[in-house]
């Protein structure tokens, strides 16, 4: 998607190359070269670099932006976005990371399902004591009219939806669990195998679990001499160990005693094997029969246990827990953000934004062609004007601080935009101070002495060099003198390699500045005296970063 211009991006300093590469390297001259190396914003390993201000954090203790790719996250809490359920960490995995408090989305659009009666049953089984019928219930989507009567599941009671649906397949049938198998096979031994269509996901893991579980438990007694008797199988110390219940093979050097013990894998249906069926002609005939539309998508398939093939098999979705996590630093390891344990609360016990310690900069024209858009119509943004090629544009740039001391603010720009073609910048004031950003109440009640000798000293809406164009409470502003270039292949220097035709969003206009801001804070509680600090408990703090600015689109000639 195309940026919508104006805009200002932040390069994050953990895409550059790191001060232990540059304290390593061998060639001082080359070393040099990189921290003095003019900053590409069209440079392929530039995409993954740039952020706007609102997505960034700041680091107090290391005193530098932090971007999404260089926190590392903490789980606070899991739970559930319908019922807001707070759900303890330890029951994740046992219950596959799925609410189980009655909550569903339908299968076919995702909207929350709703337990709705569907009356009465006729049958005697569902009699109560006193000998009255019990109304039997089902999942209906209010947005799409999709009921779970399509595919045969009703509930007895509205609660418990959770544990009904395990235990009902797709046609109301029940399933078969490994606890109702095994006492089947106790009491009639000589049973055949149950067929392949009745192992459903669920009690294929139940197989597999209970059968490999006993192939761990037979082998642990041959390995019993061993000297990581004690060491569990997930443990990297394992590995040597698991392998040779494979191969049949122990350590090099020692004899076995015995017969090889070796694992094997399942071999009937109640271990847990269910071969796959190739035979597709009934899936083949039903798709001749029925529409495209009725075929289930990717998506709709990832969210089912068992794989099916047509809408009319799908079963409700569980909601998928959601989680709350903090972030911390991934060189100093301090919290920089971290939401409160509450479900229902949004608030952050701790939240350092960036855009509360650097300045926010944003770019508009001087002379803006483009119309305002109505209040009706808002929030469209109307687009300037295509830049004309070798024609002289001037911008307003403005920062404004955020913090409560003042800032000195440095710029530099390249004279020539990298890339293929190389549009002309000139930064009229590149340094400047910009207030604190104190109360405006108490600004207004200070004497305006200071603010007459602004206008006098810093002039009033002035192209001027060194002048600033206007000046406020706590942001500055100044102009920026563009000239962009042509976009004809003919007119590219001689000695560009890259002749190849105009590539995407390549006639936008993109300004790469170099930002460093200085200020005085206050000195932190440390023992003993620092250098840089004041009598005042003042210490001198500075930050420098890359911007890069989306001036506007040139007109191809």
């Amino acid at each position: 998607m195309a940026p919508v211009i104006p805009y200002t991006y932040i390069q994050c300093p953990c895409s550059d190359i790191s001060a232990v590469e540059l304290t390593t390297s061998t060639d001082s001259l080359e070393t040099a070269e990189n921290e003095e190396r003019t900053f590409n914003p069209r440079a392929p390993r530039s995409n993954y670099s740039f952020y706007p201000l609102e997505h960034l954090l700041y680091c107090e203790d290391c005193q530098q932006i932090r971007c999404p790719r260089c926190v590392n996250e903490e789980i606070v809490t899991y739970y559930c976005p319908h019922c807001l359920f707070e759900v303890p960490s330890s029951n994740v995995r046992s219950e596959g990371n799925r609410c189980t408090r009655s909550c569903f989305q339908c299968p076919i659009c995702i909207a929350p399902l709703q337990s709705v009666s569907l009356g009465p049953t006729q049958d005697a089984s569902h009699l109560t004591a006193e000998g009255t019928l019990n109304h039997t219930y089902s999942l209906f989507c209010p947005y799409c009219n999709w009921n779970s009567t399509n595919v045969g599941i009703e509930f007895d009671r509205p609660s418990g939806i959770y544990s009904q649906l395990a235990k009902i397949k797709n046609g109301g049938e029940r399933k078969l669990t490994t606890k109702e198998l095994k006492e089947r096979r106790k009491e009639n031994p000589d049973e055949p195998p149950i067929p392949d269509d009745q192992l459903d996901a669920d009690l294929q893991f139940s197989s597999l679990k209970s059968f490999y579980q006993t192939q761990l438990a037979n082998t642990n007694a041959s390995f019993s001499s061993m000297p990581f008797d004690n060491v569990g199988f997930s443990s990297p110390a394992a590995l040597s160990r698991i392998m040779s219940l494979y191969t049949g093979h122990g350590h090099a050097g020692r004899k076995r005693q015995g017969p090889s013990d070796v694992m094997r894998e399942a071999l009937t249906t109640e271990e847990g094997l269910k071969v796959a069926d190739l035979d597709e002609s009934t899936s083949v005939k039903q798709l001749q029969q029925t529409s495209w539309d009725e075929v289930t998508s990717t998506q709709q398939n990832m969210e089912q246990a068992d794989p099916v093939r047509f809408q009319d098999q799908l079963r409700p979705i569980p909601y998928l827990l959601r989680t709350k996590r903090s972030k911390r630093c991934s060189v100093c390891r301090h919290i920089i953000s971290k939401p409160e344990n509450k479900v229902q609360s949004t608030r952050f016990k701790i939240r350092l934004v960036a855009k509360s310690y650097i300045p926010n900069i944003t770019i508009r024209p001087v002379n803006p062609t483009a119309l305002p858009v109505p209040t009706t119509s808002r929030p469209q943004i109307q687009e300037e004007a295509l830049l004309e090629p070798h024609k002289t544009y001037h911008y307003i740039l403005t920062f404004k601080n955020p913090l409560f001391d003042n800032i000195k603010v440095s710029l530099a720009t390249p004279y020539t935009t990298p890339g293929r073609f190389s549009s002309k910048v000139t930064v009229l004031c590149p340094q400047f101070e910009v207030d604190a950003n104190t109360d405006m109440w108490d600004d207004a009640l200070k004497d305006d002495e200071r603010d007459r000798r602004r206008k006098g000293e810093d002039g009033s809406n002035q192209l001027e060099a060194g002048k600033i164009w206007e000046r406020g409470r706590n942001w500055v502003s100044i102009i920026l003198e563009v000239v962009p270039s042509s976009l004809r292949i003919g007119d590219l220097a001689p000695d560009q390699e890259d002749r190849s035709p105009l590539k995407e969003d390549e006639d936008i206009l993109e300004i790469p500045m170099f930002v460093r801001m200085e200020w005085e804070a206050d000195a932190q509680q440390d023992v003993g005296s620092a250098l840089g600090k004041d009598k005042e408990g003042k210490e001198k703090r500075e930050l420098a970063y890359w911007c890069v600015l989306g001036v506007g689109r040139i007109r191809k000639d």
